[in-house]
Formats: C-alpha cells, structure tokens, sequence
C-alpha cells in the first residue's frame, strides 16, 4: 500500500501493564476504535507512544502486533527518533522488515545538528530505504527547524514526501504550498491549529486527542473536506479545550487520563513519567468531564 498523506492518523499512545510491560489487548482495543471512526493511517512510537522510553524490540512487536490488526485497512507509520545516522538507518530497514509501510522522522536526537547535517541525515536515510518519509519538523519541542530551503535539497529524494507540520506558525502551510505545491504533503501536527491549518490547504491531520476521541477528530476532517465547515467549526470548538491538553509537557498522561475516560485506555505511564497528581491532575480530570457532559451528536460523516 502506498500512502496517501491524508485524513487524520493518530500518533497513538504506547499501552502499558501495572508491571510496565507492552498492554497489547488495551493497545489492539484502541487501534480497533481508531479504525471504527475510519481514521487513515496509524502513527506508532511518537511523542505520544512514550519512544524514548521503548527499547528496539518492544518497537518491533509494536509495529508487527499493529501491522496484524489493522490488516492492510490503513498504513502503519513508525517515528525514527535516533542520536545516529547509523541508529536510524537501521530503524528504517527493521520498519521496513517488520511490515511498517512509511516513517516518520525527527531531525538528530540530543545532538542539536546543523543545517547541512540535518539534511544528510535525512538524505541517508531515505537513500537506503525504499518506505515513503514525513520529515517531523517540530522546532518548539526539538530546537531544530527543517527550513523550506533545506526541503529544496530534501525533495531530491523521491521518498521524502510529507511534512508533519508543528512549528506552530499558522502561515508555513501556505509557504510550503506556494513553494512546492502537492510535491510535499502537509500534515498538521499541532491539535489546536488543525482545523485553521486544513483549512489554509493542510493535507491531513497527526492528531493526538484522537487517542481518546477518534470519532469526533475524524468527523471534524471529513466535515471540512466535504465543505461543511461551520459543521466542522462547531465541533472544532467543543473540542479545543481537551485538545489544549495536547500542547502541554504532560500531554501523554493528559491523553492517557481522557482514553481512561472514554474507555479505550489505561493511565499506565513508563518512568520517569509519573501518573498526574494533586490539583495539576484535578485539573485535567475537569476539562475531561467538561468535555464529557458536552460531547456534540455527530452527523453521518462516514459517508459524506
């Protein structure tokens, strides 16, 4: 299967046991509901998936367990966060073994690169594989910007496609598409400028409250793409306080508190996580309950 950079994929969360260990049955139940609501393509091992804390094996049973379940319905992507070029080569070619059908690809971990070396480390991955590349271009978080002319030498490799757009400036959708047109896919990664950042021309959405909330993100994608928009605008607005729970330093165990609240996760984090407390969890518990008592009725998106 080819992708097609489109519709919203979910950078799922990484389920574990009380004994921190893989929870696959939780972990299958939430994909399963991620495909109920018609998502179109599964992320693994982002931010969200707590990738830092997996070792290479738990992330090829991950890829390989979702590979299974979804069943050829959607693509399975894998985050690339390696320190070395080596390291990341190497991920690449397990992904590809283990049935991954494309990347997603952070710049250098720790080592805060250059411009020209965050280029030949994209460059060398995608020259020795042939699964199609999202470059993750998220300079808030990792301190490193992949600029559009440093794209200009990216595209050079036919397999780098897409870009997971989060650098939070609402503008670089239209830059990107003044400059490269449909050559390089837009998926917006930030959950509180998705609908803006589809509407300016975003191709898809990498959303991370989908974990808990698959249908209403779907439906806010498809209502627009359908040109439904104040459709879209109300749900969009409904959400965006639990979707403001994304953009926070907490956000896997704010997200993991909300799949808990819609029935499709556990609250398991893997240290130096630690589960939310005190007032700072009261907190996210009430905009989850908020959001609940609120929840809209949605249309028949599915078949818009």
């Amino acid at each position: 299967m080819s992708i097609q950079w489109k519709g919203v994929m979910p950078a799922v969360t990484t389920k574990f046991t009380d004994s921190d260990t893989l929870d696959l049955p939780m972990f299958q139940h939430n994909i399963e509901a991620q495909l109920e609501a018609g998502v179109h393509g599964i992320v693994l091992g982002g931010t969200l998936g707590e990738a830092s804390t997996l070792s290479d094996e738990e992330k090829r049973i991950l890829t390989r367990t979702t590979v299974d379940i979804v069943d050829g319905k959607v693509p399975v992507l894998i985050n690339i966060a390696e320190q070395t070029t080596k390291n990341a080569i190497h991920a690449a070619q397990k992904a590809e073994d283990d049935g991954a059908k494309g990347l997603m690809m952070l710049p250098p971990m720790r080592y805060k690169s250059g411009d020209r070396e965050t280029v030949e480390y994209f460059k060398a991955v995608a020259n020795n594989t042939s699964l199609p590349i999202m470059v993750y271009n998220n300079p808030v978080d990792y301190k490193i910007e992949v600029t559009l002319d440093m794209f200009d030498e990216l595209l050079k490799c036919n397999n780098i496609e897409a870009v997971k757009e989060s650098t939070r400036d609402i503008s670089n959708v239209t830059r990107i598409k003044s400059r490269f047109g449909d050559r390089l896919k837009i998926m917006t990664g930030v959950d509180t400028l998705a609908l803006e950042s589809l509407l300016m021309g975003a191709d898809g959405w990498i959303a991370g409250l989908v974990c808990a909330f698959p249908a209403e993100t779907v439906a806010i994608y498809e209502l627009q793409n359908a040109g439904r928009i104040q459709e879209a605008l109300e749900i969009y607005r409904w959400f965006l306080p639990l979707l403001e729970l994304d953009i926070n330093p907490k956000l896997v165990q704010n997200i993991k508190l909300a799949e808990v609240a819609t029935g499709i996760g556990t609250e398991n984090v893997r240290a130096p996580r630690l589960p939310l407390y005190g007032d700072e969890r009261q907190h996210v518990l009430n905009v989850i309950e908020d959001g609940l008592k609120r929840r809209p009725t949605l249309p028949n998106y599915k078949n818009l």
